[in-house]
């Protein structure tokens, strides 16, 4: 790369395309049932009249900015305006409860900025031996990736083991009703052809956060809800609190980067997995779930960083890591692009420029937020009555807008009856959204794996063995699951206080 290239990212319209798409991204983040995804394919079109590098810049400011976006409705209303932000709605909005629905706010705009700096750093930086990493993980190797992340249920399971192995059970079964994708044999239909789809994720998490919130509290009455508060607080003194700790910040900035270049993966995944290592490792673990900051961090700070890990097979392979970066190489094709390795080779200026410009869009997304949250914070002053009606439309279009078909508003609708039903007997949430999840890529790379040691004619557990990749994350799930179960043991025998 030369002094030119980088010249070229300091043209006018390439920085204010670049936080136009920010914004839009943050707005489309924060209504619930869209994502950055959706921004993406909206104003996708719109770029084909565009130049490259600005319109490529402005589709990566819509992903960045909706990676954040979410975080904003979890934190004061409970409602995550992605499946992304279920972690940070679980500690955020008690902390709106609590009166500190800014510092919340804070910790949600620095974390994610961070997280996505250190992103954009790996995607600058180690773009080809992380490409490389990803070309090496198959079936096996995903399965025990996705196996590693049931772990993470210990971490959520609160009181109740049985009652989450009984949830993240739910959970991995809910996947399973539809046509078999290898075979394509209905399962669980009974017969109805409507059921043959399944159901899709983002209105299963819909369902259980946000039709499931607002169900709570209708017809609530007003000395139950909490009197608005917003205790100030410095943003130099929640930069300084997220740089103590170092460790968590990295930590899981690199969960979000390396599950970011795994294709298919997901962000759920690496958002959890921060999460449960964020409990795990933490001092006080008694306070997640009731308003940690340090959930916020480890949650924000992955989602973020796994932009940068999602582009990384793009650039360098042509194989997108997300939905989101497949419609960013569909951009590229429009303009006669091919992305993969020779994109560095062929086009330097269009690849140096996203690079070094997907900076830009930490910055935006740092002011806006910073700049954006005494503004956000005025939706706790609406009544409640105002805002059922209104966030429960925007879920409806969401649920509706995925694959424009009913049957997505009625799981949303469906799926927030049982949420509340499940909060009534106790029934953790978060590890039926990890077996939702994760129930997908458990059962499609077991049965891959599964076929490829059938053709090597190699018995399955001797198969995954052999190979190392796949014996050192074995490794690490027998420790997990050893780690969980003893630390669960030790919790039983400890005296409780009357």
């Amino acid at each position: 790369m030369n002094f030119e290239l980088l010249t070229d990212l300091f043209q006018p319209d390439l920085i204010l395309f670049c936080f136009l798409g920010t914004l839009f991204g943050v707005i489309m983040g924060a209504i619930p049932g869209l994502n950055g995804a959706v921004g993406v394919s909206l104003l996708l079109p719109l770029t084909y009249n565009m130049s490259v590098q600005a319109g490529l810049l402005m589709l990566g400011g819509i992903y960045m900015g909706g990676m954040y976006g979410g975080s904003i409705t979890a934190i004061l209303i409970n409602v995550p305006g992605d499946v992304v932000a279920t972690c940070t709605a679980m500690e955020g909005y008690p902390m709106t409860q609590q009166g500190r629905s800014r510092e919340a706010l804070y910790y949600s705009v620095f974390a994610s900025s961070f997280g996505g700096l250190i992103g954009i750093a790996a995607l600058i930086f180690f773009t080809p031996p992380l490409a490389n990493i990803a070309l090496k993980f198959g079936p096996p190797e995903m399965m025990l990736v996705a196996i590693c992340g049931l772990a993470v249920v210990g971490s959520l399971s609160g009181n109740h083991l049985w009652k989450s192995l009984l949830a993240v059970c739910l959970g991995l079964f809910i996947p399973t009703i539809g046509l078999d994708q290898m075979t394509t044999i209905a399962r669980m239909t009974f017969g109805i052809r409507t059921l043959n789809s399944g159901f899709s994720t983002i209105p299963i998490c819909l369902g259980f956060f946000c039709f499931a919130e607002m169900f709570r509290n209708i017809g609530q009455k007003k000395a139950e809800q909490f009197v608005y508060q917003d205790t100030p607080i410095r943003r130099i003194t929640v930069i300084k609190e997220i740089l103590r700790k170092p460790i968590l910040l990295l930590r899981s900035a690199l969960i979000g980067i390396f599950v970011g270049i795994l294709p298919g993966v997901g962000g759920t995944m690496a958002v959890f997995l921060s999460y449960g290592e964020a409990k795990r490792t933490s001092k006080h673990p008694e306070l997640f779930g009731k308003g940690s900051t340090e959930g916020i961090v480890a949650a924000e700070s992955a989602n973020n960083a796994l932009v940068g890990g999602a582009l990384v097979p793009m650039l360098a392979l042509g194989i997108p890591g997300s939905p989101t970066s497949a419609i960013l190489a569909c951009a590229l094709t429009m303009h006669g692009i091919i992305c993969g390795p020779d994109l560095f080779v062929k086009r330097p200026e269009v690849a140096y420029t996203f690079l070094y410009g997907m900076l830009f869009t930490i910055l935006a997304m740092a002011l806006l937020g910073a700049l954006g949250i005494r503004y956000f914070a005025y939706i706790l002053k609406i009544k409640m009555q105002y805002i059922i009606p209104a966030v429960m439309v925007f879920a409806l279009f969401g649920a509706y807008s995925i694959n424009n078909r009913m049957l997505d508003v009625f799981t949303a609708v469906g799926f927030g009856i049982l949420g509340v039903l499940l909060s009534r007997f106790e029934i953790p949430i978060p590890p039926v959204i990890i077996g939702v999840v994760l129930s997908p890529l458990i059962e499609q790379n077991l049965r891959r794996a599964l076929q490829m040691a059938k053709a090597a004619e190699i018995p399955f557990p001797l198969y995954v063995i052999q190979r190392p990749l796949s014996l050192v994350l074995l490794v690490i799930v027998v420790f997990f699951f050893v780690l969980f179960f003893g630390m669960r043991a030790k919790n039983d025998k400890t005296p409780k206080a009357d």
